[in-house]
């Protein structure tokens, strides 16, 4: 099988500095719309892994995500977006980083190259058969992340991959791996761009299916999520007037007095 690497292929636009501003943004635009295409040839891959995710959560499992760089910080974000959308506890959704966390906002060097690193991560927290890990790479050739899978499936851990690269070794390693082809960057190489925004996606539809699944949504709506500011609390206000029929003064009281969207509509329907 040959891999090809497509995501450090020269760019389909040339003499970049002589374009104008809006010659910029229209191109780049353009090679964007193609990436929810891409992501949508990989559904069939993102199920498969969706639903082992979920029987090991049902089962008192965890979701890590471990990564490098853009990809690593995406899955950081992806992670810590679980407990205020759906009410997880933060230990649910793990996203791990080369670096550490220091280099989620700086650069860390040759951390990514590391091939210990990535499974001491995951040992710091206890990494067990009952967990689940998904290695984050666009170019899919990570040591960081691969020699982390590569100890996952040796200690008989479920691992899935999202990448950019098709054969890549990241793929060939991830027992469920995704691979959305997003072909080259606008600028050459620079995998923050299209492959960050398919990883992104596909990021999206991971985490947002699985917890739809565990049941943590009724009808479209977040009830499980955490009050944590005005916003959010004036969404749940909004969900209980909507959800209850009921006027904006007792959804506030309810909310008040429950804490919880669920509980609120749980109580109220018992009166």
């Amino acid at each position: 099988m040959k891999f090809t690497k497509t995501t450090e292929q020269d760019s389909n636009y040339t003499d970049l500095e002589k374009k104008d501003i809006s010659e910029i943004l229209k191109n780049i635009n353009k090679e964007d719309k193609t990436v929810p295409n891409a992501v949508e040839k990989s559904i069939p891959q993102i199920e498969a892994l969706i639903k082992e995710v979920v029987k090991k959560l049902k089962n008192g499992g965890r979701l890590f995500y471990i990564g490098a760089g853009t990809s690593g910080r995406l899955g950081i974000v992806d992670a810590s977006e679980c407990p205020p959308t759906f009410g997880v506890p933060h230990g649910m959704v793990i996203g791990l980083i080369a670096g550490g966390d220091n280099a989620i906002r700086k650069s860390v060097e040759f951390a990514e190259d590391s091939k210990s690193q990535g499974w001491k991560d995951l040992c710091d927290h206890n990494i067990n058969t009952n967990d689940f890990v998904i290695g984050i790479a666009a170019s899919g050739t990570t040591p960081y992340v691969i020699e982390a899978l590569k100890k996952c499936n040796e200690h008989n851990i479920l691992t899935g991959c999202i990448t950019c690269n098709h054969n890549s070794p990241l793929s060939l390693t991830a027992q469920l791996p995704i691979v959305v082809i997003v072909g080259p960057e606008f600028l050459t190489g620079s995998s923050r761009m299209k492959a960050g925004t398919a990883q992104k996606l596909v990021l999206n539809m991971i985490s947002t299916s699985i917890m739809i699944q565990l049941g943590k949504v009724k009808g479209n709506k977040m009830v499980d999520m955490q009050l944590s500011n005005k916003k959010l609390v004036r969404r749940g206000i909004a969900i209980l007037k909507s959800e209850l029929k009921i006027e904006e003064d007792q959804a506030k009281k309810l909310l008040m007095k429950y804490g919880n969207v669920r509980e609120a509509i749980r109580n109220f329907n018992q009166l």
